[in-house]
């Protein structure tokens, strides 16, 4: 396979097309992980891949078709072929519902000619020795840590047949660390761009102390506990409503932001307290594409929009729902303003918040989570989600954590909880631990609720 840079492929692929028109997106990534077991770093390693995206778009009587094909590896001998798939894909599709004029392109991105960026195993040259004096910190106190970090580092290309020409670099990290020892099993993580922001030492600490908590065991029934969720388990939770809220689901009677008899619920509100859910591809620390990039088209995304800048956004402002997800298409449809999705998520409560610790201080008793797993969708009409607690939830009482409790299966709707908040902290970058895998650039607050609903005991553990 003969290598060719990514820009080179993406001017190539245009050069080739015969569609009407032709956009083309070419991803570069490296990859770096640092693993560790048992308090000993066990493997390490760099990987790269890429991906070669071709849509084309063709003309019919009654509007565009769209035909969309992407390839991992794409040599400079096989772009000529992927585009004649676009084609052929195109040429047996009808017209798209989405279809939209092509962003048109001015003077290309600052960058569009270097290399790609690229990351390495230098990435860690903080986060591995931090590792090793933590390492024996666990050792000394019988306990054992476990876990990875990940550095991914993509830059992305993208060429219209309409001049557009433009380029992201994203960088996209993360640690996660898992202490187990008599105390039970214990688990922390961050979100990073470059492991900097990451503290080793501090993240270690906080996983020893809840391994102390751990020592008393209390075992409690089922139902409604008042709980502080912490900034991770936030995170989970509002992810999933805000990749609930698309425009033209809500606008089609599909979910819970559709209104009844028609329409959205936005003008809403939605919650309790003056809290503000929204995205910003500048925010600090959480930067990324200041541009729609979209490989496939959805109800949430469209080919179609590819280019379009992306600005701040709020979801949910003073406790109102402001905007959904939206497309061109689906802006058009439902008269709202256009609010594409950003690849980030930020919630702020009023006046800064309690830090998470004043929060326990002054709680007289109830539950502390850690963070939640095996979320999954119950019912859609009420964005109902069930899922189980993981590594430690904590019983407190009289402003002290006094043991571990069992684990549990919850059944809450975060559109529900945003209702039912009484306090909401001060807002900190977490790690979404279920969607990391997915979606890590979030900040949240920790936030209490007076009645969560904790539907069984889970034997989890």
């Amino acid at each position: 396979m003969s290598v060719i840079r990514p820009q080179e492929a993406v001017e190539r692929a245009l050069a080739l097309s015969r569609a009407d028109d032709c956009v083309v997106i070419a991803d570069e990534s490296t990859t770096a992980n640092l693993r560790w077991a048992g308090n000993t770093l066990t493997t390490n390693g760099v990987t790269r891949s890429s991906r070669l995206t071709v849509i084309a778009l063709r003309r019919t009587g009654d509007g565009v078709a769209a035909g969309v094909v992407s390839r991992s590896a794409v040599g400079a001998d096989g772009i000529e072929d992927l585009v004649r798939a676009a084609e052929a894909d195109a040429a047996g599709n009808e017209a798209a519902e989405d279809a939209a004029p092509l962003v048109s392109g001015g003077p290309a991105a600052a960058g569009w000619d270097d290399a790609p960026a690229e990351t390495g195993i230098g990435v860690f040259e903080g986060v591995a020795p931090a590792l090793g004096e933590a390492f024996g910190v666990a050792q000394a106190a019988g306990n054992r840590l476990y876990g990875f970090a990940n550095h991914v580092l993509t830059s992305t290309f993208l060429g219209t047949s309409a001049g557009l020409r433009l380029r992201h670099d994203q960088p996209t990290g993360l640690l996660e660390l898992n202490a187990k020892g008599a105390g039970g099993s214990a688990w922390a993580g961050a979100g990073t761009r470059d492991f900097t922001d990451v503290d080793v030492p501090d993240l270690a600490a906080g996983l020893a102390r809840r391994l102390d908590w751990g020592a008393r065991r209390v075992d409690l029934p089922a139902g409604r506990y008042e709980t502080i969720l912490p900034p991770s388990a936030v995170a989970d939770l509002m992810v999933y409503l805000y990749w609930s809220a698309g425009a033209q689901d809500a606008a089609d009677g599909r979910t819970v932001f559709s209104a009844p008899g028609g329409g959205t619920r936005v003008g809403e509100r939605l919650a309790s307290l003056p809290v503000t859910l929204s995205s910003d591809p500048a925010a600090p620390g959480m930067e990324c594409a200041p541009f729609v990039v979209a490989h496939a088209s959805s109800r949430e995304a469209s080919v179609f929009d590819n280019g379009l800048a992306l600005g701040a956004t709020d979801w949910i402002s003073g406790g109102t729902l402001t905007s959904l997800a939206q497309t061109r298409h689906s802006a058009d449809r439902t008269g709202l303003p256009l609010t594409p999705s950003i690849d980030n998520l930020a919630m702020t409560g009023p006046d800064g918040g309690a830090s998470l610790e004043e929060m326990i201080a002054r709680t007289d008793r109830g539950l502390l989570l850690t963070c939640l797993w095996y979320i999954r969708e119950v019912d859609p009409q009420s964005l109902l989600l069930t899922g189980l607690t993981r590594d430690g939830v904590y019983l407190v009482e009289n402003g002290e954590v006094v043991g571990a409790v069992n684990n549990f299966r919850f059944n809450e709707s975060p559109v529900d909880l945003l209702s039912r908040f009484t306090e909401v902290g001060e807002t900190v970058p977490t790690l979404p631990r279920e969607w990391s895998d997915y979606f890590t650039r979030a900040a949240m607050p920790a936030v209490r609720v007076g009645d969560f609903n904790m539907s069984t005991v889970s034997q989890a553990s």
